[in-house]
């Protein structure tokens, strides 16, 4: 019968020196560059991902590339490092009880509409927000805006081209497939490429929701912010959630991930319903001298 391996001997089967030391400093790097907060059970799980990065620029352990990261500061390896550590599990119409919210609230609002979705991950979230301005219309030239921001800037760079395996859109019905979607040939057989108009849409940037400022213009109408403060600890989302009111208008409505309840972190925000919530009443009234004001 064979033996488990202990800890000790698995340590010393990986390609890499892997320490707890390094570990720690790459829990307290990617806190201080994007507010990520890695538990303690994610060991493995960084090895995986940053090896891949020793063997693509050389290094052949991960004190040395830790060293090299931060003595050097090059900011594509900081690019490079932060991707590699970023999460992106998307799908179309993720937490579809969203959207027939989201439908009914556009068709109320003065145009022209303005969305920021802060998390589009590899594109699904936006265009899916897109489809659902598309259906509130009943247009493809809806008066919808709408931002997409993420950190790492690999997804961006496919949610950009709007190309998907078609295992991506299969549980879509028939209808929004033809409507919005356009099917490979040739060498792009078993693909799926977004319809220009959807497209035109989205403002793909890249965006550190740690930064102090960011350039995002006028404020929004619906901020999408699901499944990412998962990854921030308390102090963390209570700032990002104190950026996001100035960025509201006063009827503005923000989404949060099933898992997520703002209410623990931020006294700015009421709930208006699952997972949606609106700006507490003080921040509404706040916010309507503001907008007068510009008027004015």
């Amino acid at each position: 019968m064979l033996k488990e391996k202990s800890t000790k001997e698995a340590q010393n089967d990986r390609e890499f020196d892997f320490t707890n030391n390094d570990f720690s400093r790459v829990r307290k790097l990617i806190y201080q560059h994007a507010g990520i907060s890695l538990s303690e059970a994610k060991s493995d799980m960084v090895y995986s991902r940053i090896g891949r990065r020793l063997r693509t620029v050389g290094f052949d352990s991960f004190k040395a590339y830790l060293d090299n990261l931060e003595n050097e500061n090059n900011p594509e390896e900081w690019e490079a490092f932060t991707n590699a550590l970023t999460t992106n599990l998307t799908s179309f119409f993720r937490e579809e009880h969203h959207f027939p919210i989201l439908a009914e609230h556009l068709v109320s609002l003065k145009k022209p509409i303005r969305i920021w979705c802060s998390a589009a991950s590899t594109g699904e979230e936006p265009y899916t927000i897109a489809m659902t301005a598309c259906e509130a219309f009943g247009t493809m030239k809806p008066p919808v805006e709408i931002i997409a921001t993420d950190i790492d800037t690999n997804v961006l760079a496919t949610a950009s081209r709007g190309v998907y395996p078609y295992e991506r859109v299969s549980k879509l019905s028939l209808e929004r497939r033809k409507q919005f979607f356009q099917k490979g040939t040739g060498a792009q057989e078993g693909s799926v490429r977004v319809r220009n108009e959807l497209r035109s849409l989205i403002t793909f940037e890249q965006l550190n929701l740690l930064d102090e400022q960011w350039t995002l213009g006028e404020p929004f109408d619906a901020i999408f912010c699901r499944n990412v403060m998962i990854y921030f600890d308390k102090p963390t989302q209570t700032k990002i959630l104190s950026h996001f009111v100035p960025l509201m208008k006063p009827h503005a409505i923000l989404f949060a991930g099933h898992s997520e309840n703002f209410l623990y972190v931020s006294n700015d925000f009421h709930l208006r319903g699952k997972t949606v919530y609106e700006l507490s009443d003080g921040k509404t009234l706040k916010r309507t001298n503001q907008v007068k004001e510009r008027i004015v």
